[in-house]
């Protein structure tokens, strides 16, 4: 069975499967793995302490993989400056840039007249639309199922997927509640020529720096266990629901702002959580898809698995034709 899409030509993969920017996670054994088994492996860059740090990590991924990969901006921290970042991937020719969380307009001024594809994850038809006419090779659509940052709009993959699909005239790539082959069928079934995944990803081998507990709690976990935090500053974001997230959740409801929230939901809270395993002490971006992880393969047997199950549900489809 052949995978080709346009985003498959449009990146030169072999599987329309693209591991999201997962941060403080998202590093080179995990990009470099996704890459090797025919996806798209991306390193988040904003996640690094310095652009030094990025080129570092970009050489990693290199020597681990003769395939392309992609770098994550995730450019909505608060104002973070990510020009120098930038800087450096386009020295080390990285195929692939992909923007969440922010305008993307300054990107696309510093990529111009160069040869990187660049990708823009959206949440709304709206933010599609703008992505297009500033240049975007291809967008990427989340769901209100998705973890991390999510649209305000609280509209889920089966509905936004298709009207994204009807809007724009480049590849769609799905994300939001894929975890397997049927959910990546269902995406194309939408219209859209690719998947994203994110958390499903954290709950593999190769996602080293995630905590043991972290990932177990994906695979013990339902889709009842996550909630969305930082509505109230205009951010909405899903985690794993745990008390501190009900910490959270009590200083929105009391009215509390960003200086009020801003210890809680820190990078360093994450980290707590996903890195020492401290879920009492912080945080840890999940979607609802944790209700369909069961285990913790290897990168390679997770795509196995999907591409198995995929290529069933097809010959399903042509029984009698």
């Amino acid at each position: 069975m052949q995978w080709n899409t346009r985003v498959t030509e449009l990146l030169n993969i072999k599987y329309p499967i693209i591991q999201g920017g997962l941060a403080h996670l998202a590093y080179s054994d995990l990009a470099a793995a996704v890459s090797n088994a025919g996806g798209l492996g991306q390193v988040t860059a904003m996640s690094l302490d310095s652009p030094e740090a990025l080129r570092e990590e970009i050489q990693k991924v290199k020597a681990l993989t003769d395939q392309p990969f992609g770098v994550n901006f995730a450019i909505g921290q608060h104002g973070r400056p990510f020009s120098h970042y930038l800087e450096i991937a386009i020295e080390e020719d990285v195929p692939v840039i992909s923007m969440t969380g922010g305008n993307p307009a300054p990107l696309f001024e510093q990529l111009k007249g160069t040869k990187i594809k660049k990708l823009v994850l959206v949440a709304a038809k709206r933010q599609a639309v703008k992505a297009e006419e500033l240049g975007a090779d291809a967008v990427m659509v989340v769901g209100q199922e998705g973890g991390g940052h999510l649209g305000r709009d609280d509209v889920g993959s089966m509905v936004l997927i298709p009207q994204v699909v009807d809007a724009v005239s480049i590849p769609v790539i799905a994300s939001g509640g894929i975890g397997d082959g049927r959910g990546m069928l269902a995406a194309m079934c939408l219209g859209a020529e690719g998947i994203e995944m994110g958390t499903r990803f954290v709950a593999t081998k190769e996602c080293i720096h995630a905590s043991d507990l972290y990932k177990s709690r994906l695979v013990e976990g339902s889709e009842q266990d996550t909630t969305v935090i930082k509505r109230s500053i205009g951010a909405p974001a899903r985690v794993i629901s745990n008390s501190w997230a009900e910490k959270i959740l009590d200083i929105e409801n009391n009215a509390g702002g960003y200086d009020q929230l801003k210890d809680y939901i820190s990078g360093n809270a994450n980290k707590r959580y996903i890195y020492e395993g401290k879920e009492d002490e912080g945080y840890a971006w999940a979607g609802q898809v944790m209700g369909l992880i069961k285990d913790v393969p290897t990168v390679k047997e997770l795509f196995e698995r999907m591409i198995s199950d995929g290529e069933k549900i097809r010959k399903k489809w042509m029984v009698g034709q």
